[in-house]
């Protein structure tokens, strides 16, 4: 049985870091690419990065967020991260990590909140 479980949002000011993880079982993590997702009220899920299987040295990111999240990948601990650097208001989500296997798995989301 396919596990994403998500943690690390919480409440951060503007330009602060926060790193998102995404433990998972119940498939080989190391052979599929992953990404992360995030949703605002009102608007649909974004895609915000990816990453490759295995060596995981191919990565894509959202415009908005090139060149201050990181996406990578830990194969010892079956666990995607998130590393969120200079944060912005507009980076307000809950945040999702998504397995594209068959119809696809998704978390339960973690809550990320940028403000003063």
């Amino acid at each position: 049985q396919v596990q994403l479980v998500e943690s690390g949002g919480g409440v951060v000011a503007p330009g602060g870091s926060l790193t998102l993880s995404c433990a998972t079982s119940g498939f080989s993590f190391a052979m599929f690419p992953m990404s992360w997702y995030r949703e605002t009220p009102g608007l649909e899920r974004e895609l915000v990065a990816s990453i490759g299987g295995f060596a995981g040295d191919i990565k894509n990111y959202a415009d908005s967020v090139k060149g201050r999240f990181n996406i990578y990948r830990d194969h010892r601990k079956d666990t995607l991260y998130l590393q969120m650097n200079s944060l912005k208001p507009e980076d307000t989500a809950a945040y999702y990590c998504h397995l594209q296997l068959g119809g696809g798995y998704w978390g339960q989301g973690t809550q990320v909140t940028v403000s003063t």
